[in-house]
């Protein structure tokens, strides 16, 4: 398959390896980046070659999170009442429902649908420095709810109720990622890491990968992943949502983050054209 977006290669045997491509925008995620990503997982999935895949991005972040600037038809979206955000969380837990494990391999910002897309991946690896989080809850509603999930309940809900991200390291302290690298060196300890998994049978693998997704359906994971859906859909409509939205695509999406983040001190301003 030819991709716009995305780029794919072999570093190791029995591992693949998916790379977001869209640097200049800090990998944010448009429908088109969207369906690549997925389909070139799927694609892995399928290749009898493959054991595991790697997820990462090009350029100075993992992904700066949903496309902002983008139309409607970008977007992928119509106009039925939350179609986006059942679309996006379909999408992502479908990377639980592959047959083979997924890595997420984050450096930078790993922000807002970026944070969800490696959610929905099996294992996570950060750098150090690497910054996590959600800031579209100081405007919106996150379409995936994991945040009481993989950080426990009181720093998901301090992440919820400020928007502030957490480091890599962090995230591996909290239980969002598995573990935290220098960033200087966790493109390589992330390849060491597949290919210790690509030590495994691959019948085997995929067993054991969905005795843990087994576990977690049955502790309520995916239903409370899906019920934030509609809460989701229904933030779109607040006052606030809409006067952020109004001013980013009025003053430009820089000027409407630096509005938004000048109260936290947070130093999060980016130019590029996610959340």
């Amino acid at each position: 398959m030819t991709y716009t977006y995305v780029l794919t290669d072999d570093p190791a045997p029995f591992v693949r390896r998916v790379t977001l491509n869209r640097p200049e925008k800090r990998n944010a995620l448009n429908a088109t980046l969207r369906g690549e990503i997925l389909a070139a997982l799927r694609e892995a999935d399928a290749d009898p070659d493959v054991r595991v895949t790697i997820v990462r991005g090009n350029g100075p972040s993992f992904c700066a999170g949903y496309d902002l600037m983008a139309s409607g038809e970008e977007y992928g979206v119509d106009s039925t009442e939350g179609s986006f955000q059942r679309s996006v969380v379909d999408g992502w837990i479908s990377i639980w429902d592959l047959r083979k494990p997924v890595i997420a391999q984050i450096h930078g910002h790993c922000l807002a649908g970026g944070s969800e897309l490696a959610t929905g991946c099996d294992l996570v690896y950060t750098a150090d420095d690497a910054k996590i989080g959600y800031p579209a809850v100081r405007f919106g509603t996150p379409d995936m709810q994991y945040h009481a999930w993989l950080v426990g309940m009181r720093k998901g809900m301090e992440m919820m109720l400020t928007g502030d991200t957490i480091s890599g390291v962090e995230a591996a302290q909290f239980g969002f990622a598995t573990g935290s690298f220098p960033a200087d060196v966790l493109e390589e300890k992330v390849l060491e890491k597949a290919q210790r998994v690509a030590n495994i049978p691959a019948d085997v693998l995929q067993i054991n990968k969905r005795t843990v997704h087994r576990a977690m359906d049955r502790m309520g994971f995916r239903d409370a992943v899906r019920a934030g859906t509609e809460l989701s859909a229904l933030a779109v409509h607040t006052e606030g949502f809409k006067a952020f939205i109004e001013s980013a695509h009025g003053q430009g999406l820089t000027q409407a983050l630096t509005a938004r983040d000048g109260a936290f001190g947070d130093g999060r301003v980016l130019t590029h054209d996610g959340i």
